[in-house]
């Protein structure tokens, strides 16, 4: 029992304290909502400039080769990105040990 008293006590205090920072809380966890957002609404607009750019690099090798070599070529930046991004996500979620 003395378990259980100890385990509502300190449940208790978390939400007193809860109560107390509510207003704080809501505001802090509303930023961060709205910085999550729009990070989300810039990854996208990366995403669809980077498209439209490998699609202008198509283009225009296009007009001066074969298509099937264009679009071997254009892809190599975008190969290259994935694989930067892949390397640098990789070192970032190394474990230290």
């Amino acid at each position: 029992m003395k378990i259980l008293t100890i385990l509502l006590d300190i449940v208790a205090t978390f939400l007193r304290l809860l109560e107390a920072e509510g207003r704080i809380l809501k505001k802090a966890v509303m930023n961060a909502a709205w910085a999550l957002a729009f990070v989300g609404i810039a990854s996208l607009l990366v995403l669809i400039a980077a498209g439209f750019f490998l699609a202008g690099i198509y283009q225009y090798l296009a007009a001066h080769m074969s298509p099937a070599a264009a679009s071997f070529i254009a892809t190599l930046p975008a190969l290259f990105l994935a694989l930067l991004f892949a390397g640098i996500v990789k070192w970032w979620t190394d474990d230290l040990r």
